[in-house]
């Protein structure tokens, strides 16, 4: 259990964070930057949350957000070890399993696709694809991170499949308020 009485530290004013197994590095390291975008992600959903509350997709991304602060965990976790325990919280192939689950339940009866979709609909699909592009943003900052350091792969994949679902589950929102908003290629032109 997390137990915080004091928010600030102090420990961080030399542009140092601390990870979990007590090493410090630089704020703007790319290990920094991964966990900062998961954040930034898991922000974007609670935004979203916001216009899909008492939908019933609304749990299912309570449980992505609760998973987000998993990922942020592993991430901030160095080391090649990727087994979990008590201690040692660690992204699991069950979770991605688990997403792609929901990418099946949230896709069926959906139409097929027959062009690129913009971003936009009602405003619950606008926020999720708000969420979809924040969450892409955190598989390139883990990728970039995994280029140089060992990162979790279970973790790689949970991250792939999230934005798979959030752009899956725009398409089902915007199927009941009217449907996708189509690219038209050229159309200005």
């Amino acid at each position: 259990m997390v137990k915080l009485n004091k928010i600030y530290t102090r420990t961080g004013d030399d542009g140092t964070t601390g990870l979990v197994d007590g090493t410090r590095c630089a704020k703007h390291d790319a290990r920094i930057e991964a966990i900062g975008a998961v954040d930034e992600a898991n922000s974007a959903l609670g935004l979203t949350l916001v216009a899909l509350s008492g939908l019933e997709c609304a749990s299912v991304l309570i449980r992505i957000q609760n998973d987000l602060f998993d990922l942020g965990a592993d991430l901030a976790t160095p080391g090649s070890d990727f087994s979990p325990s008590v201690m040692v919280l660690r992204i699991v192939p069950a979770q991605a399993a688990w997403l792609e689950q929901q990418i099946d339940k949230a896709n069926a009866g959906a139409p097929p696709l027959t062009s690129f979709i913009l971003p936009g609909g009602s405003e619950g699909a606008a926020r999720l694809h708000v969420a979809r592009a924040s969450v892409r943003r955190a598989e390139r900052a883990m990728t970039a991170l995994a280029a140089a350091e060992p990162v979790n792969p279970a973790a790689l994949a949970y991250i792939n499949r999230l934005s798979d679902y959030l752009f899956v589950l725009a398409r089902a929102v915007n199927a009941g308020a009217g449907g996708d908003v189509l690219w038209v290629p050229g159309q200005n032109r």
